[in-house]
């Protein structure tokens, strides 16, 4: 069976650990199903009886892996659900568990929504554009320099925060806020170009503004606690994280519920991609995998 042309970060590592096999039942949960690439390969392996379920906040994630996916057709459901909602679902313990946190090659290139800097898009931001939530420009708007200095610091690691909030200030006193071009225009003015820089200067401030809008940290300390709940004993957990945030906390909640006894860490410290993989995908750079398994 032919792999789908996407393939996601860290897929051999995360395989090796959640032992994907056939003939047992095996049952996974991707929580972060995106363009299906950890799914397919947990099907793949666990045929001919494997069964997952995967979830994803993006309705155009769920498409595209329907997709992906169909050659494992009565194997496989999808929820438009975000994982931090798991609790709310009536589901089965699992085998395997798979948490991506990065963001999907279609968010970045052509979901229209403002994730990348690379085009001048609506800013938008949501992961679901039919919830209710504020959009990026919304906030953009709306709240004082204070608040966004205190936004860019916390989820962006910004340290020169307040120079980029006034220059946010200064330019929506002029006209609001719409486009991804008006925030880049926005960050380079009060922190230069992005000439001879290996990360673009603005990066940082839309890592801050992503995760506001949709409330990013809240959902994986809240899809964690459900995770660690819906694992068979001896299932295991793995999460791949791409920013300091998300690690410390992925981190110290394994570590917590390993001293509980509710959990044996089986990554003392984060396995990270080869050379060769961040030469083909240099998105994986900064990819960390942790791995847990449900005492029994």
């Amino acid at each position: 069976m032919d792999q789908p042309p996407h393939t996601s970060v860290l897929l051999e590592p995360v395989h090796e650990a959640l032992q994907p096999r056939p003939g047992v039942g095996f049952r996974a949960l991707d929580c972060t199903v995106g363009a299906g690439g950890h799914s397919f390969s947990l099907l793949e392996r666990s045929s001919p009886d494997g069964y997952l379920i995967g979830l994803d906040a993006d309705p155009g994630a769920l498409e595209l892996a329907t997709h992906r996916l169909a050659p494992f057709k009565g194997r496989f459901g999808l929820l438009n659900r975000n994982f931090s909602e798991l609790q709310n679902l009536e589901l089965e313990p699992f085998d395997a568990i798979v948490m991506d946190l990065g963001l999907s090659s279609m968010q970045l290139e052509s979901s229209g929504r403002g994730f990348s800097l690379r085009a001048d898009e609506p800013l938008d931001m949501r992961f679901d554009p039919t919830s209710e939530v504020e959009t990026a420009a919304d906030l953009l708007n709306s709240m004082s320099a204070a608040e966004l200095e205190q936004i860019l610091r916390a989820y962006g690691e910004e340290p020169r925060a307040r120079r980029v909030a006034r220059s946010i200030e200064y330019r929506r006193s002029q006209r609001p806020f719409t486009t991804t071009g008006d925030l880049v225009a926005a960050v380079t003015a009060a922190l230069g170009p992005a000439r001879g820089r290996r990360i673009h200067p603005a990066t940082k401030t839309f890592q801050a503004l992503r995760i506001a809008v949709n409330d990013e940290l809240g959902a994986l300390d809240r899809g964690l606690d459900a995770s660690v709940h819906l694992l068979k004993p001896g299932g295991r957990l793995a999460i791949i994280s791409f920013h300091s945030l998300e690690d410390r906390i992925v981190k110290w909640r394994f570590r917590a519920r390993a001293e509980e006894g509710v959990l044996k860490v089986l990554t003392r410290k984060p396995l990270t991609p080869t050379e060769q993989e961040v030469k083909t995908n240099p998105r994986a750079r900064s990819a960390k995998l942790r791995v847990v398994e449900r005492a029994a």
